[in-house]
C-alpha cells in the first residue's frame, strides 16, 4: 500500500463507519479463507459487511468518524482486526457472528458500537444471545393478544352456560 493512498481509504472507512447503524470489531485470528468466506456470505445475509483493514487505518477512520473513544483503545485495535459494518438492522450481524463463533469458536468479538452506544466484548455477546426482531414482535403480539383471548373465551364460556340453562328451563319436564 502507497503512502499517497491511505488518506483515500481512511476517507472510505470514516464514510462507512458513519453511515452503519452497527459497528463490530472481532478478532479473526485463526480463521482460514474458507471460514472467513462462509462468515461473509451469512453476514451478506444479514445485510452486513465484513471488512479489514490495518489497525492504524481503523483507529483514524474511527476518531474522524466520532466514534466513542473506548473504540480507540489499543487493547481493541491490536492483532487480527475485522469490521462487521451493518446498514439496516443493528443486531442481525451480532447474533450472525455469535452463532458462527459457536460453531467453530472464532471469530471473537472485541467491542462494538451498536446505535451510537459503545458496547464491550460481554454486551456483544449478551446480544448474541437475544431472540430475532421476528420472534421478539411474534412474542410481544402473543403478550398483547393473550388477554383477549382470554375475555373471549370467558364470554364464550358464560353464554354457553346461559344458552344451557334457558334449554333446560324451556324443555318440558321428563322429555
Amino acid at each position: 500500500m502507497l503512502k499517497s493512498d491511505k488518506p483515500k481509504i481512511v476517507a472510505e472507512l470514516q464514510e462507512k463507519l458513519q453511515s452503519a447503524k452497527s459497528i463490530n470489531f472481532i478478532d479473526f485470528t485463526g480463521m482460514d479463507i474458507k471460514s472467513q468466506q462462509a462468515l461473509k456470505r451469512e453476514l451478506k445475509g444479514a445485510d452486513s459487511v465484513m471488512l479489514v483493514a490495518k489497525n492504524t487505518l481503523l483507529k483514524l477512520a474511527s476518531k474522524a468518524a466520532k466514534l466513542p473513544s473506548e473504540v480507540l483503545e489499543n487493547a481493541i485495535l491490536k492483532g487480527q482486526t475485522a469490521v462487521i459494518l451493518a446498514s439496516n438492522d443493528p443486531v442481525a450481524p451480532i447474533q450472525v457472528i455469535g452463532k458462527f463463533s459457536k460453531l467453530t469458536n472464532t471469530p471473537q468479538f472485541k467491542a462494538g458500537v451498536v446505535e451510537g452506544i459503545f458496547q464491550n466484548k460481554d454486551g456483544l455477546i449478551a446480544i448474541s444471545k437475544l431472540p430475532s426482531k421476528e420472534v421478539l414482535v411474534g412474542q410481544t403480539v402473543g403478550n398483547i393478544a393473550s388477554p383477549m383471548y382470554m375475555l373471549i373465551s370467558n364470554l364464550e364460556g358464560t353464554i354457553q352456560e346461559l344458552i344451557g340453562t334457558i334449554s333446560a328451563k324451556a324443555s318440558p319436564a321428563g322429555v
